[in-house]
């Protein structure tokens, strides 16, 4: 698998890289390194089903999100405000308000509304 930057440059996935970016969001944090490396091979398995040679960095970046949504909050939005490249407070702010309007996820309840 390859990954497509923004900038259009493509280089080879690499999975450290994906769990690097899960260290970074939850860096001080009180995650376990085991759920990390669970949701970064959880994201993997994904990609692989998939069965794109070629994935933008905007389709890992969304499903970091989704997992970091409901592994830690305060990760989530850190990973958020880089991601979407926030330049204002408030965007902060709409999108810990967004997060606080959402329902409660259990990483151990299972979804059965997700296609």
């Amino acid at each position: 698998m390859r990954v497509v930057k923004r900038n259009g440059v493509r280089e080879p996935f690499r999975r450290e890289k994906l769990l690097g970016s899960f260290l970074k969001a939850c860096e001080k944090r009180p995650v376990p390194i085991e759920v990390l490396e669970n949701a970064a091979d959880a994201i993997v398995a994904q990609l692989q089903g998939d069965g794109l040679r070629e994935i933008p960095t905007q389709v890992i970046g969304a499903r970091v999100m989704q997992a970091l949504e409901t592994i830690d909050p305060v990760a989530y939005v850190r990973y958020a405000s880089v991601y979407r490249q926030f330049q204002e407070v408030g965007e902060f702010i709409e999108e810990i308000e967004s997060l606080e309007r959402r329902p409660e996820l259990n990483p151990r309840q299972p979804d059965f509304f997700v296609p």
